[in-house]
């Protein structure tokens, strides 16, 4: 059980890392992101909302008392992390490691936050 909490809270705690990391470039470089977004064949607009989304998504996942928000907060995060794949993926810029990275951290996330019932 303790070696489960503790996988728990590392790749919970990476995968944080990881949405802030985002989040920080979303909100703080918005004109390089701007730029990858047109590239992607994305809008815009929808930049600035999905740094709220992620910020919301992480409180979800690390409050114990939002049990059917963490499961909606990990599938979004799924969801973002397989469209960002693909996305870098379709475009060939070669960046596509970081959202693998990512969703390992989310299903190792997910998996021992069942384990542990967090």
């Amino acid at each position: 059980m303790k070696r489960d909490k503790i996988i728990y809270y590392i790749a919970t705690g990476l995968l944080t890392a990881f949405a802030l990391l985002s989040v920080g470039m979303y909100l703080f470089n918005h004109a390089e992101v701007a730029g990858m977004f047109e590239g992607f064949g994305y809008p815009t607009y929808i930049i600035y909302p999905l740094a709220v989304a992620k910020v919301l998504g992480l409180i979800a996942i690390w409050n114990p008392n939002f049990k059917a928000l963490k499961e909606w907060a990990y599938a979004g995060f799924f969801f973002d992390f397989v469209l960002a794949f693909f996305a870098h993926y379709m475009i060939g810029d070669g960046e596509q490691m970081g959202a693998v990275m990512a969703m390992v951290l989310l299903i190792g996330s997910y998996i021992f936050s069942k384990r542990i019932k967090a």
